[in-house]
């Protein structure tokens, strides 16, 4: 059984982390019968398939990591999220249900445990760097994430940094373990290999993922690296749309080829990575995104902030991208003009070798096997 705050319900690119989750359960369900605990837009239970069924509980339409509790049009959501997700987990977990995997730390783990300990099962979490980071940060919080996890019978995060920084928090070791989406698009054409190279920012439009300093970066560029550059694609959305939107009108003003979308589903999104030469990741805080390992394994050398796990990852030898020296514009600005001086085919062996790493078939066997169940190939 999983627990979550990250399932599709709209299908339309907005869920984050969500598309992950669903192609995880779509993998554990070749095996195993799951049940996920998921937001939706009422309180309802769905069964996708034979071995898939999910207990829906009542959600607003966009990212719950995106509610604020402390503001007023928010704390009626937030009280009825917690309620709803502890009644659908207890619901799930009926009789029958043998291990509980929370995704992620609060308030999922907290859901599982409750409900873990009542039907005196073992449950698991697996932590985002919002709950280390973010939540964990908050005294209260934080007090209760450390609970979550030592009373777990694993406890996984999906950084190498994170993992450490949770241990920290709870006391106790806590494995690394990546989350990674199925790629769906076959044989993906190489990125060019030389200039004018085309360009893709692909995620949420928020702070954290430094959309804003990506487009400061773009305002730094001079004419002889604009030469350089086919177009640069800004792919997704967020609280910060309304600056995103202004800032690439003025650069359109300016004559430079940047263009805004929207969020994508699964299926575009490959596509985008794919007619891309370059995946841009400017975050100024993160662990390993899911966008880094799509772009790794469709064979895309990366261009990100000196942050979380990035460096480790990107600067392996052979590298696989590259990283900026510091965690603003102009350091961004300066190393995505190295890499328009760059052959992409300089990084095809390091993107091979850093994408086994982010095979989802071997993490979700190796889910199943640890668990208890049997698995069958």
């Amino acid at each position: 059984m999983l627990v979550t705050t990250s399932f599709p319900i709209k299908g339309d690119g907005s869920e984050a982390a969500g598309s992950f989750v669903a192609d995880l359960v779509e993998e554990l369900a070749k095996h195993v019968p799951v049940r996920v605990v998921a937001p939706g837009p009422s309180a309802a239970r769905q069964r996708l398939s034979g071995n898939i069924e999910v207990y829906r509980y009542a959600a607003p339409a966009r990212p719950l990591s995106t509610l604020r509790p402390w503001h007023p049009g928010d704390l009626g959501w937030t009280a009825r999220v917690l309620r709803g997700g502890m009644a659908a987990t207890r619901a799930a977990t009926g009789e029958d249900a043998s291990h509980v995997l929370a995704l992620w730390g609060l308030p999922c783990g907290e859901w599982a445990r409750r409900a873990a300990k009542e039907r005196d099962i073992d449950y698991s979490v697996w932590m985002l760097g919002s709950d280390v980071w973010t939540l964990g940060q908050i005294p209260l919080l934080r007090q209760a994430l450390g609970r979550v996890i030592r009373q777990a019978a694993y406890a996984y995060a999906d950084g190498y940094q994170l993992a450490e920084d949770a241990q920290r928090i709870a006391g106790i070791p806590v494995a690394f373990l990546p989350s990674a989406r199925h790629i769906d698009l076959r044989d993906p054409p190489p990125p060019r290999n030389q200039p004018p190279y085309r360009l893709l920012f692909l995620g949420r439009w928020h702070p954290n993922k430094g959309v804003d300093l990506l487009l400061d970066a773009l305002g730094l560029l001079g004419d002889e690296d604009w030469q350089r550059i086919e177009r640069v694609e800004i792919q997704g959305g967020g609280p910060l749309e309304p600056l995103v939107r202004a800032r690439v009108a003025a650069l359109q003003a300016q004559r430079r080829p940047v263009e805004a979308g929207r969020y994508l589903t699964k299926p575009e999104a490959e596509a985008a990575i794919a007619r891309a030469d370059w995946v841009l990741i400017p975050s100024r805080i993160e662990s390993i995104p899911v966008v880094f390992s799509d772009a790794i394994k469709l064979g895309r050398p990366v261009v990100a902030m000196p942050v979380g796990d990035l460096p480790r990852l990107i600067r392996e030898s052979p590298a696989c991208g590259l990283v900026a020296e510091a965690a603003d514009a102009s350091a961004f600005a300066r190393k995505l003009a190295c890499g328009l001086r760059t052959s992409t085919a300089d990084f095809s062996s390091g993107l091979a070798g850093v994408a086994q790493r982010f095979d989802l078939v071997v993490l979700s066997r190796g889910l199943v096997s640890r668990h208890g169940a049997a698995y069958h190939e």
